[in-house]
This record gives structure tokens, C-alpha cells and sequence, in this order.
């Protein structure tokens, strides 16, 4: 059975599928964690490099044959994605803000 919460989005209720909720609060979770260990990216370029270290290893997970692929493990590594996206719009997007 699915489940789903309710928010309400530009004045019409939608629905969000818990997959939905626990892959966002998983994401947040990475990003609270990297705040707390690692410091600001420095530059864009910085940030750039993280997330693409980040795809690369997803990528390394995914061009396998597909009967191997580990999905928690690709999982794990689009939430450090997440995370990694939304720290750089955090440390590098609001310089001017």
C-alpha cells in the first residue's frame, strides 16, 4: 500500500509519496552531516568538483552489467547528489544574497 502526505502547492493539495519524503529527508540528513564536517566550498569550481566526483561514482555503479547492479548502493550515491546540489546552491549561489 502507498502512502502519501499532503501539501499544499500553489492553492491545490498534492499528493507526495512517502518515497518522495524519505529520499528528501535522506538528502538532508547528508547535507546536515557534510555542513557539520566539511567546510563552505571555497569557489564554484570547488563545489563543481564535489558533485562531479559524487556522478562519477554513481556512473562507476551504473555502467556495470545491469543483472549487478547494486541499487542501495546507487541509491546512497543520488542522495549524496542531492545533498552535494544543494550545498552548492547554498555555499556558492548565495555569495550575492
Amino acid at each position: 500500500m502507498t502512502r502519501y502526505l499532503y501539501q499544499k502547492v500553489k492553492g491545490n493539495y498534492m499528493s507526495l509519496d512517502m518515497k518522495v519524503i524519505d529520499v528528501h529527508n535522506a538528502a538532508l540528513e547528508e547535507l546536515m552531516g557534510a555542513m557539520e564536517d566539511y567546510p563552505k566550498f571555497a569557489s564554484a569550481h570547488e563545489g563543481y568538483a564535489v558533485l562531479l566526483e559524487e556522478v562519477d561514482e554513481l556512473w562507476e555503479l551504473v555502467k556495470v552489467k545491469q543483472s549487478k547492479h547494486d541499487y542501495t548502493k546507487m541509491k546512497a550515491e543520488a542522495i549524496q547528489i542531492a545533498a552535494m546540489a544543494m550545498r552548492f546552491a547554498i555555499d556558492v549561489c548565495n555569495k550575492g544574497e
